[in-house]
Order: structure tokens, then C-alpha cells, then sequence
């Protein structure tokens, strides 16, 4: 069988050809000039794949290196600051020694409580280390510094304390720039105001005191010159009284420094209610996230009858029913207990009643900083102020297992208040109070520093997975450059043939021969 072919033909196979050559010709070009054997995914669809998969590791692995500079940051500042504390710490206690020394004068007690004082203003400094602007002891309050300066009062007579405590505490308000002695010099249980007198100037000259108008009926107010402060009239219904100044007996009140804790815990739990009723909601418990609580049927908190309520820990999308609360205290105040995951909550009537169908929100608060420093490890970068320097919490002193001796800020103003007004036994109860102090201080320099121990080894880990996810995306993706050079000349030299021999083919004709 003989085939007719036409210059059509010819011609078309010829620029066919061409085109063929041409292509794996510029195809081999840009793997050179990429220097990469995978440009596109139909270059090799399976190696694209992990090609694409280990980009995204490299990408994680370069974040948790960022991650990782951050948290060494965060954590070298903060073994820095607290260091410095307890070197801080132990030279208040070589001052707080002499000053429980009986052998040193007035006037040597008073030179070292102007030292002291001035260490216990760098004590708040240290708590306020920031690194890049952010508070390094204010729980996530990142924009606020962890401590301010502020009064507080402390006494001798336990039983007072205890009725102050138990009546809501004190407030205090003004400010003085030495300690503020108060000594009571008589009683009161009907009009509730004992006569006082005060003195600013460590004892040395005293002033008789005055109330100012009663804030309220279960309260007076105590004038100290440029300082007030409210007391409950139960309490100051326990003072003992003591004519002489130079009479330890009878109750005495210290007006000294302290520091306010202003940043987040992980100890706070808020209640939200989301209906319109008068009903208030408090928690108490060990939540680990938050939970919605609902009302099924209603309590008028007239009878102790139980009802039924449902919560939810995953935003509503599910419900967990057929709980039932605890007994209704009729009270008053009345009040009922439901139990939820994590804890309980305390629903108080306030004047209103409980409809099915209300919405009550647990909020627990979250004070940790926490980074991701490796595909299976992450670190808490922060500190919460008050678990470690103590201070003012809320209105109180903040307390560790139960006990206020580990609270540096309480210690070191007690410290004060005593050497300033002379007090030999206080300095040395306050010296016993600061090596708790320190110990307290010391473990959390301990718990810093095993983090940044953490945090080194997790930065060798992803180092190391980092250079083997750019081995591996290499040895898929990078071009052998050796071969690449010679399949490019091999190439080259094969389209110049091409081209070579299809100008030659294409200028046959029988036009040529007539």
C-alpha cells in the first residue's frame, strides 16, 4: 500500500518534532534556573504531595523557634528579676537582724528603716519587670504593672484581728510617707468610738485622734492626720485600752506600707446572669473551662424542695439534663447550691425568683501565658504576682497555706512599720516571717528556671526536626545539578539537530528540480 505524503504533512511533523524537543528543552531550563526537579505538581504528583506536607512542617517547625526565642525571653527576665530578689531579700534580713538586735538606739533603728523602706520600693520595682513592655507577674494583664504601693494595717491583739476579719475587714484611705502608730486609750462599746491617739513620727510625738462623720451605721472612721481608716464598730467594741505611750499593752494598730496585687489569677471564677432576674450567681471549685448552667423548672426559694437544672462545658451545643440541686435555704439570705463540673454554684434569690429557662455562665479566669514550643510540649512564659510576692489580694492578704509568713510585701511592711516606730520584738517576728518569705521566692526561681530547662531542650528538638524536614523536602524537590548540566547539553545539542535537519527536509521540493 503506498501512503501520499503531502508537504502538509511533512510540515506538520516537522514543527511537531520541533515543539517536542523545545519543550523538554525549556523544561530542563527552568529546573536549572530553579535549581528544583519539582516546578510544578504534574512534574512528580506524589513527590508535589510531600513536597507541599513537609513546607507546612518546616512552617510549624520555624514557629515553635520563634515561640521558643520569645519563651526564653520571657523566662531569662524573670529568673533575673527574681533573683535579684532573693539577693534583695537577704540583705533586708541582715538589716532586720540588727534591728531585733537590743543593743541598737533609736537612731540606729531609724537609719535602717529608711534602708529598708527603700528596698521594699525595689521589691515592687522587680515585681514590675516587664520584657518588651508586657508585665512579666500580672497574670495575662500584660498591660498593667503587677503591684502598686498602698497602706495597710496590722495589730497586736488577736482577738481585734479577728473581728475585723470577720466584719469585712478595713479600708484605708490617704497616704503617709512614714508609719502611722495608733494606740487606743480607751473604750467605747455604746457610742463605738474608743478615744485613740496616733503618732507619725515613730512615738515620738503623739496627737489624739478624732472620728470623722460615721460612713455608715456598723462603721467609724479613725482621722490620722493625712490617713483615714473605717473600722467596724464590732471590732473596735474589742479594743483594749492602754493610757501610757510607753506601755506595750492594750491594742495597737501599725498604718505601713504593703503592696496591691493588680493582675489575674487562676483562682477567680465569675458568674454571669443571662436573664433579666435580680438572681446573683458565685462559684466555688477548680473549673477547667468554662460551663452554662439552665434553669428547667422555677424555685420561688419559698419552699427547701430541690429542682432540676442542666449545664453544659461546651458552649450549648450539648446539654447534659436530669440534675437535680441541692436543698433551697429559705434563709434568709436564701440561697441554693448546684453541683457542675469543677465545683458548685451558688445561686442567691436577691428578692427574686428562679425561671425555667434562665442562663447562668461560669467563667473560670486564666491568668497562665502559654506557649507551644514544640509539636508536643508548651510553657507557661508568665507569673501570677501574688503566688510568689504575696501582697494584698481582694482586700486581703494574700495567704499560703493558710499562713501569711511566705508573703514578702506583708512581711517587708511589717518590717517597716517596726523599725520605724521602734519595735524590737516586731523586727525579729518579721526576720522569722522572711526566710519563709524567701523559701517562697526561691522555689518559684526553681520552677523559672526547670521551664527554661524545658525550653532549651525543646529548641535542640525542633532544630533537629527542622534540619530533617529540609533533608528530606531537598532530597524530593532539589535538582542533581551534575545531571541537570548534562541533560541540558544533551538537549541543546538535540534541538539544534532538530532544527538542523527540518530546514534541510523542509527545502526539498520538486520546485527545486524543474
Amino acid at each position: 500500500m503506498v501512503l501520499r505524503v503531502t508537504q502538509q504533512n511533512i510540515y506538520g511533523s516537522i514543527i511537531r518534532q520541533n515543539n517536542a524537543s523545545l519543550s523538554r528543552l525549556m523544561e530542563t531550563n527552568l529546573q536549572s534556573s530553579t535549581q528544583k526537579r519539582i516546578n510544578a505538581p504534574s512534574d512528580d504528583p506524589n513527590g508535589a504531595v510531600t513536597v507541599l506536607q513537609t513546607r507546612c512542617d518546616i512552617s510549624q517547625l520555624n514557629q515553635y523557634a520563634r515561640n521558643i526565642d520569645s519563651a526564653e525571653g520571657w523566662l531569662k527576665q524573670a529568673d533575673s528579676a527574681l533573683t535579684s530578689v532573693s539577693t534583695l531579700i537577704t540583705s533586708i534580713k541582715g538589716y532586720a537582724e540588727q534591728g531585733a538586735t537590743g543593743s541598737v538606739t533609736d537612731a540606729n533603728r531609724e537609719e535602717i528603716a529608711s534602708a529598708v523602706r527603700q528596698y521594699f520600693q525595689q521589691l515592687i520595682s522587680l515585681a514590675n519587670t516587664t520584657y518588651g513592655q508586657s508585665s512579666l507577674f500580672a497574670g495575662q494583664k500584660v498591660d498593667t504593672p503587677a503591684f502598686t504601693q498602698s497602706l495597710w494595717m496590722n495589730s497586736n491583739d488577736g482577738a481585734f484581728d479577728a473581728t475585723v476579719a470577720s466584719n469585712g475587714g478595713f479600708a484605708i484611705t490617704g497616704d503617709s510617707a512614714s508609719t502611722v502608730l495608733v494606740q487606743f486609750t480607751g473604750t467605747d462599746t455604746v457610742g463605738h468610738q474608743p478615744t485613740f491617739d496616733y503618732s507619725s513620727d515613730g512615738g515620738t510625738t503623739w496627737t489624739t485622734g478624732s472620728y470623722n462623720a460615721a460612713p455608715s451605721a456598723d462603721t467609724q472612721q479613725l482621722n490620722l492626720g493625712g490617713v483615714t481608716i473605717t473600722l467596724d464598730n464590732d471590732a473596735l467594741d474589742t479594743v483594749t485600752a492602754s493610757a501610757s505611750h510607753e506601755d506595750d499593752n492594750g491594742t495597737w494598730m501599725w498604718i505601713r506600707p504593703t503592696a496591691v496585687y493588680n493582675g489575674n489569677t487562676n483562682d477567680d471564677v465569675t458568674v454571669m446572669n443571662a436573664s433579666t432576674s435580680a438572681v446573683i450567681g458565685s462559684a466555688a471549685g477548680n473549673f477547667s473551662g468554662n460551663v452554662t448552667v439552665r434553669i428547667d423548672e422555677d424555685c420561688d426559694f419559698a419552699s427547701a424542695t430541690p429542682f432540676a437544672f442542666s449545664y453544659s462545658a461546651d458552649g450549648g451545643r450539648s446539654w447534659v439534663t436530669g440534675n437535680t440541686s441541692g436543698a433551697v435555704d429559705t434563709g434568709p439570705p436564701a440561697s441554693v447550691s448546684l453541683p457542675v463540673p469543677g465545683g458548685s454554684l451558688t445561686l442567691a434569690a436577691n428578692g427574686d425568683v428562679l425561671t425555667a429557662g434562665e442562663q447562668f455562665f461560669v467563667q473560670p479566669s486564666t491568668a497562665d501565658i502559654v506557649m507551644a514550643i514544640s509539636p508536643t510540649d508548651s510553657v507557661v512564659v508568665n507569673g501570677v504576682g501574688k503566688e510568689i510576692f504575696g501582697g494584698i489580694y481582694n482586700g486581703q492578704a494574700v495567704t499560703f497555706a493558710d499562713s501569711d509568713q511566705a508573703n514578702l510585701f506583708e512581711t517587708v511592711g511589717k518590717l517597716v512599720g517596726y523599725l520605724e516606730t521602734n519595735n524590737q520584738q516586731g523586727c525579729q517576728e518579721a526576720l522569722d516571717q522572711l526566710t519563709a518569705s524567701q523559701e517562697q521566692v526561691l522555689t518559684m526561681t526553681a520552677s523559672v528556671g526547670a521551664r527554661e530547662n524545658r525550653v532549651e531542650a525543646a529548641g535542640t528538638m525542633v532544630e533537629t526536626l527542622a534540619e530533617n524536614a529540609n533533608t528530606t523536602l531537598s532530597k524530593v524537590e532539589d535538582a542533581d545539578l551534575t545531571e541537570l548540566i548534562t541533560k541540558l547539553a544533551q538537549q541543546e545539542l538535540a534541538y539544534q539537530a532538530v532544527l538542523k535537519s527540518s530546514s534541510t527536509v523542509m527545502n526539498l521540493s520538486l520546485v527545486s528540480y524543474i
